[in-house]
């Protein structure tokens, strides 16, 4: 019989049917579309917690995260769900779990890669761009033409796609590209001659050392028997091909993912990974999240009908049982001033039918755009508080 014959309840976690077959997947590869506010933290808990209720080791579970914050989230939830054992799970990024494997495998890593011990040193983006800035002046570059920060990106895009040095000069066809590759080859030089990784080595490198080393490969693939993945649709390729090297012993691999959500692409994020994981994992099962516990229902039919023209996506419709709520209202603006204008006549309307200032707020994509928001509701004599950042007019270099 299998470990996952009987059915178990996951105590104190409501689940709904869709939440409770993913939950309950009785092995094997899974994709759960996890559309937004559907519930996925609380499926991947779920998941762990009634692994280690049927009996798998709690040490035997990987979970990798896109970020340290979600990561310390999972670790909360999981210990509130499955108790102080919980503890033992390895939950992390990829470069975290990354860094803690190369660490474990010090003495395999120098063989393959002499001169790295168990202290090697991770640089950070300030020492990146440092020794990114000694190789262009060693190759004597144009700092115009070679940015510092455009030449670590291409490495960083290279590392991701799991390229070598080697393997870009060989397809470099401009002599754009051909200096690219020689600061390529001289960057990975500078960080082996001082012991170093950079974060993107944390995972290229323990790719490689799963791919070069059998003895490794086969221990952490009987080490884990589970392995689980949230936010799967911004994985690059590095990290792609980390996840199919541990789970491809055992097959047991639990991805959560929503394909309209993919976002960084640009930092190599591969969408493939979702629209395609049947092609690489055969026989993987897909479960849909659709019900949203986030929105209204005219927030999600607004947002169905924007997604229904992405060209890439496996297909999901967001659904909630709540009522429809306030209509929405789109403005088309000439330009951030013009913005910043209709959204001060808004707050100030408001208030004037006595909504209080503290009940109103104004959300904006990225930092700078807050300026013109900002020079807007002080000439108006807005008071306002920016939440999680600092006031453009108190920032330092203003």
């Amino acid at each position: 019989m299998s470990l996952f014959d009987a059915s178990i309840s996951q105590a104190g976690v409501a689940l709904n049917d869709a939440q409770r077959a993913a939950v309950e997947h009785p092995g094997g590869p899974l994709l759960v579309i996890a559309g937004a506010g559907s519930g996925k933290t609380r499926v991947l808990t779920a998941r762990v917690d009634r692994l280690i209720t049927l009996g798998v080791a709690p040490r035997r579970i990987l979970a990798f995260t896109f970020t340290n914050r979600a990561a310390r989230e999972m670790k909360e939830r999981i210990a509130r769900a499955a108790g102080a054992e919980a503890a033992a799970v390895w939950v992390g990024t990829f470069h975290a779990t990354g860094a803690r494997i190369l660490r474990r495998e010090a003495a395999r890593l120098a063989v393959l890669k002499p001169g790295f011990a168990r202290d090697f040193t991770i640089y950070d983006r300030q020492d990146q761009e440092g020794l990114v800035g000694e190789v262009l002046k060693a190759l004597e570059l144009p700092e115009g033409a070679y940015r510092v920060g455009d030449v670590l990106r291409r490495i960083s895009d290279s590392k991701n796609a799991l390229v070598s040095p080697a393997e870009a000069m060989a397809a470099a066809v401009t002599p754009f590209e051909q200096q690219i590759a020689r600061a390529f080859e001289a960057y990975q030089n500078g960080l082996r001659a001082r012991g170093a990784f950079d974060f993107d080595d944390l995972i290229v490198e323990t790719v490689r050392l799963l791919r070069d080393d059998p003895v490794t490969t086969e221990r952490y693939r009987a080490l884990f028997e589970h392995v689980l993945v949230d936010e799967y649709q911004d994985t690059n390729h590095a990290q792609f091909r980390l996840v199919e090297a541990l789970a491809a012993g055992h097959g047991n691999l639990f991805v959560v993912g929503d394909d309209d959500q993919s976002i960084y692409g640009w930092r190599g994020a591969d969408l493939a990974n979702v629209l395609e994981f049947d092609r690489a994992f055969p026989g993987a099962a897909v479960v849909r999240l659709e019900q949203n516990y986030r929105s209204t229902g005219n927030i999600l039919r607004a947002a169905n009908t924007v997604i229904a023209n992405n060209r890439s996506r496996r297909g999901k419709t967001l659904w909630c049982d709540r009522e429809a709520g306030t209509p929405l209202r789109f403005a088309l603006l000439r330009d951030e001033a013009d913005e910043a204008r209709w959204v001060a006549d808004a707050v100030i309307e408001r208030v004037r039918r006595g909504r209080p200032l503290t009940e109103l707020a104004v959300l904006y994509r990225t930092n700078a755009q807050s300026r013109a928001l900002e020079t807007e509701l002080a000439m108006r004599g807005v008071h306002y508080e920016i939440v999680g950042g600092v006031a453009f007019y108190q920032r330092r270099e203003v």
